[in-house]
């Protein structure tokens, strides 16, 4: 799997491809965060900080941050990592994140 760390690196294509999934974490401006799945993070990351668009957690801790972010094989392996990550406790996830750590569980 390939890892992207931080909004700056490994940036997206214009037309990312629909079967390329990512599982992300962004920091929320209240310094928590917030995990989630989707094809195109670019856009997924813009709608996270827009007016309208996002998820109901990060609407009122805008603005987010991309702070970690891994290429999954499919949408499913990308939700059941997502689960993974969701589960650890919240020590674990900002050690997560800021070592960079590869996979979750003892995955390399």
């Amino acid at each position: 799997m390939e890892r992207i760390k931080g909004a700056g690196a490994g940036a997206q294509s214009e037309e990312p491809e629909n079967d390329i999934w990512y599982v992300y974490m962004v920091r929320c401006s209240d310094g928590t965060l917030y995990t989630g799945i989707t094809n195109n993070l670019e856009k997924r990351i813009e709608a996270h900080n827009s007016e309208k668009d996002g998820a109901r957690y990060t609407r009122s801790r805008r603005p987010v941050k991309l702070v970690y972010a891994e290429q999954a094989g499919s949408r499913s392996a990308a939700a059941k990592l997502e689960y993974q990550l969701k589960k650890l406790p919240l020590l674990k996830k900002k050690e997560f994140v800021e070592d960079g750590r590869q996979g979750v569980g003892g995955k390399e």
